[in-house]
Order: structure tokens, then sequence, then C-alpha cells
């Protein structure tokens, strides 16, 4: 099934990376500058996946679905991006086996990628401050193109700028809208066990089940480095 894989798309919260410490700190301070009561860590991590804006109106509004009103939104949009800049890597660390596992995909000598919803300058920052920057030709953030994951338009762009066709690229994440964004795409998708979504939950559904399940980064090198010959 991935004996054509030509190129692979990663997601950076929840597959390369646990950024959740640090995201919960800059919500958090964001709402104690804004009179607000902290929140639990759990909660901010619920919020995480469809970007920095739905991040910090969730956070503002203590409520996945709630409303908040554009004055305070206004108000703490800033106050969370000036905190989450400077403290972006403070606590924030590549999971187990990350580095050796986008080093193995080099040894194949396929071109990575980072598709993530986190804005694209975070994203670099994040990225360069975790020595994991070089691994990749591209990253698209969230504000690269109109559209974001699960729109399939992050990863054609990807493909396109790799020279690749979207059926040879493989699509690495821990959540709905990586997968969706997958399957919409025409990519084989990878669903990892160790990120914020529930692999089990995601992987009963036809439309968010990966193509393959792995619960650390080189069992993809595993399952794409060609077949040793037989004796």
């Amino acid at each position: 099934m991935l004996k054509n894989i030509q190129a692979v798309a990663f997601d950076l919260d929840g597959t390369l990376v646990d950024s959740i410490p640090d995201l919960a700190a800059s919500a958090n301070a964001m709402r104690v500058e804004l009179g607000l009561a902290e929140l639990p860590r759990e909660t901010v991590q619920s919020y995480v996946g469809d970007g920095i804006n739905a991040l910090v109106h969730r956070a503002l509004s203590g409520d996945y679905h709630g409303k908040v009103n554009a004055n305070l939104l206004e108000r703490g949009f800033p106050v969370f991006m000036r905190h989450y800049a400077h403290h972006i890597a403070n606590a924030t660390r590549p999971y187990p086996e990350t580095e050796a596992g986008l080093g193995l995909l080099k040894t194949l000598h396929l071109p990575l990628a980072v598709v993530t919803n986190k804005s694209e300058m975070l994203a670099v920052k994040l990225l360069k401050e975790l020595n994991l920057l070089d691994y990749f030709s591209i990253v698209v953030g969230g504000d690269t193109l109109p559209e974001r994951k699960p729109s399939p338009e992050p990863l054609w762009y990807v493909a396109e700028i790799l020279g690749v066709a979207p059926e040879n690229m493989l699509m690495v994440g821990d959540s709905h809208n990586d997968l969706l964004a997958a399957k919409a795409a025409g990519c084989l998708s990878v669903g990892v066990t160790f990120g914020y979504g529930n692999m089990a939950q995601l992987a009963c559904d036809d439309a968010t089940r990966p193509d393959l399940i792995v619960n650390k980064l080189p069992e993809i090198y595993e399952n794409l480095r060609p077949s040793q010959p037989k004796d």
C-alpha cells in the first residue's frame, strides 16, 4: 500500500511535538491579564487543532462552542500572541523518537513537509527553536493559504511544490482535521496514537479511518523502507 510514497507531510502539534504546556500557559496568562480564572491544561488541550484564532476564542469563552464579544477578543488575542511568541518552546518538546523517525525517513531521500493549522510564522519559529526545521522542505501554516485543514488545499499545495502526485504523498497526524484533509486530497494517511486525538475512536469512522496507525514515528520508516531480499 505504501510502496509508491514519494513525500511525507506531518501535522505539528500533537504529532511532532507536545505543545500543550506552552499553549496552556499562554492561554492562562491571557485570561489572568483580562481578569479571568485559569483553565485546566486538559481543557485547553481540547481547544487545540483549529488554529490560534479558534484557540484564543475558546480559551476566552471557556467553552469549545462558546461566544465571545468582539471587544474581549480584540483585547485578548494580542496578549496571547505576545506571550506565546516569547515562550513558545519553554516546555514544548518533540515526542519521543520524533527526531529518530524523521532521520530515518530522510535516509529514504523523501522530502518532508509540515502542514499545520498553527500560523506559519509560529510553526517555523517553534521548529527552529526545537532544531527540527532543517528536516523539512516546506512548512505550510493555517494562514499560508486561504484554506486550512480539513480542506485538502494545503496538501495539494505541498504536493505541487514537491512535484509529487497527492496519491503518492503520506499525511501523518493525530486529529480528525489531518485525516479528513488526507482523504479529501487523495493522500494516504497515518494516525499516531500518542497525540491529542482519540485515534481508536477516529479509526471507527470511515471518514477518519487512517490507512496505518503507529505508536511511534520510526514505524513509518519500517513500512516505507524497501523490502530486504530473502536469502
